[in-house]
């Protein structure tokens, strides 16, 4: 399989797990499905979740932060919920089970990166700017997944659902993409209004 997924740390799984086990954490997560499901539920593929709090024109290698690790929750072969954890001053710890398209978009996303030849070590990308969640194929699979610089000759897979003009599941280089995402969020300069008389202190 071409995808290095990193394990996350023992800590942040660990929290999963305590969750899971508890009836009152699933009865009170806002997730239909995941408190629908009579089998066993099993956390797996995980995947940090980086931000890129802000687009600069013209840089070529943007960082981003760390923002936690997702889990996929499974029930047997179908995710039915994810979970995500955070960084404390106490260490990794649960923050949340949810559910929605991106969990959906991320199955689809992996699938089709681990058909490809290439090895690439997966993360999970959040452009907050452009309202936009990415699969982040790194190029270094020995990298340290919780750090590291988006490269420009890294992949990134818009996951669904994708902001207008940019299409889910369609991979770009980061030196491709970075570019129309910089433009997206780049006001366009006003066209120069030529001065009326008596207007604006002008003379008349």
């Amino acid at each position: 399989m071409p995808l290095h997924v990193s394990p996350a740390p023992a800590p942040a799984l660990r929290s999963v797990l305590a969750a899971l086990g508890s009836p009152t954490a699933v009865r009170e997560a806002h997730t239909p499905a995941l408190r629908s499901v009579q089998g066993s539920l099993s956390p797996e593929l995980p995947l940090p979740v980086h931000v890129l709090d802000r687009i600069v024109p013209n840089e070529a290698a943007p960082r981003t932060r760390l923002a936690g690790w997702r889990f996929l929750i499974r029930s047997g072969e179908r995710a039915v919920a994810a979970a995500d954890t955070m960084l404390t001053p106490d260490g990794w710890t649960f923050s949340h089970f949810f559910e929605g398209p991106y969990i959906v978009s991320t199955e689809l996303a992996v699938r089709q990166a681990e058909s490809t030849a290439t090895h690439y070590q997966p993360r999970l990308l959040s452009v907050p700017e452009l309202y936009m969640f990415t699969l982040w194929l790194h190029h270094d699979v020995e990298d340290d997944a919780g750090a590291g610089t988006l490269a420009p000759s890294d992949v990134l897979v818009p996951l669904a659902p994708a902001p207008t003009g940019i299409t889910a599941y369609r991979p770009h280089r980061v030196a491709e993409l970075l570019p129309a995402m910089t433009l997206r969020v780049t006001p366009a300069p006003l066209p120069d209004i030529p001065e009326l008389p008596g207007l604006l202190g002008s003379p008349a």
